[in-house]
């Protein structure tokens, strides 16, 4: 396969920085610093923002509310004529980016509105949580939780009370409304985590978890009916093994989850994200270069790298440099990405 020209390969280096959502630290930023110049000179898609850094114990991003707004203001008009995804996991109860600690209100958990099931409760506590998320400039909330609470003791879901319910109808009523509410406020969503975590007895974030004894094909269920209604911007795949579903790979490197399962027998066209590519179990099934690989070819369209396990700044021109590389060996096509862009573009508000 020829290499491509220098002109090209500019081209297809700002598609690839496109693909990516990446964490840095700061609670502001100046053009000389690296997210900057990621945004502004390689293209960079997404950012998304913590209120704590894992590796610190620190601060990371979110101190006050018109702190946060000043510095995603900042990010975003580093990406003059496009739209920046600036990302976060809002929640609600304990998984909430945006809390008191940082002046914002308290929120209900998912587990807690489920509980209750009512719509009257549920639509003003998403509209609660979006409205939240959009006073800061954000335009991404990995939310909502769709798994099922299966399992009681679940470390990653249902001992944070991230699941509405263990019943379908109430998962999938509430995560309804909860698209809905962020829709109207111009903030794009993500259901999680496919295809379905309620049964885990692990966190990926720290452990390899494998639930191929406990996942059951109901666990789709909430992902088939909200892909079906319309209520899906986004899905995101998870790092689980499933050997029910792929004998050797986490999900979100399986193609026959990604493109057999999500694309092809639930009907999913729109755009496919990633949890962290640096969580723990990611990393001890081997190194990111190939788990990148492996992604792209599942049929994955956008990657996270939260650069909480790990800091590295040199993150988007390391895996960029190295989508090159798999394109000019021809493992990757550059139509293939096109698709990816495409998709992740429609996915983008208006500036």
């Amino acid at each position: 396969m020829p290499i491509a020209s220098a002109f090209d390969e500019a081209a297809l280096r700002k598609k690839i920085a496109s693909l990516l959502i990446v964490g840095f630290r700061g609670e502001q930023v100046t053009p000389d610093d690296w997210i900057m110049k990621a945004i502004a000179e390689q293209g960079l898609g997404g950012v998304i923002l913590f209120d704590r850094d894992q590796i610190t114990g620190g601060t990371r991003n979110i101190i006050s509310p018109p702190q946060v707004t000043a510095l995603v203001k900042t990010l975003a008009d580093a990406a003059p004529g496009r739209k920046l995804l600036v990302s976060i996991d809002q929640e609600g109860g304990q998984i909430a980016r945006l809390s008191p600690r940082n002046g914002f209100p308290a929120t209900r958990s998912a587990a807690e509105i489920g509980a209750i099931n009512s719509p009257d409760v549920t639509r003003e506590w998403a509209a609660g949580i979006a409205g939240m998320v959009a006073s800061i400039g954000a335009n991404v909330n990995f939310t909502p939780v769709v798994d099922l609470a299966s399992n009681p003791d679940n470390p990653a879901i249902a001992r944070l009370e991230r699941s509405f319910s263990d019943n379908p109808d109430v998962v999938v009523e509430c995560a309804t409304e909860e698209v809905r509410q962020h829709r109207e406020r111009g903030v794009r969503t993500s259901i999680k985590h496919f295809p379905g975590f309620g049964s885990a007895t692990g966190n990926t974030d720290f452990e390899v978890v494998d639930i191929s004894d406990t996942w059951q094909r109901s666990d789709l269920v909430p992902f088939q009916r909200l892909i079906a209604n319309g209520s899906t911007d986004m899905v995101m795949v998870a790092h689980f093994l499933n050997r029910q579903l792929d004998p050797s790979k986490p999900v979100s490197l399986s193609k026959a989850v990604v493109t057999g399962l999500l694309r092809g027998e639930l009907g999913w066209d729109g755009v496919v994200v990633t949890d962290d590519m640096q969580a723990v179990a990611i990393k001890s099934f081997g190194d990111r270069d190939e788990a990148v690989a492996l992604a792209f070819e599942a049929g994955v369209d956008l990657l996270t790298m939260c650069n909480q396990e790990t800091y590295d700044p040199n993150v988007v021109e390391a895996t960029v440099n190295h989508v090159v590389a798999l394109v000019k060996s021809g493992r990757l096509t550059e139509a293939q990405l096109d698709r990816s862009v495409a998709r992740v573009d429609a996915l983008r508000p208006p500036r």
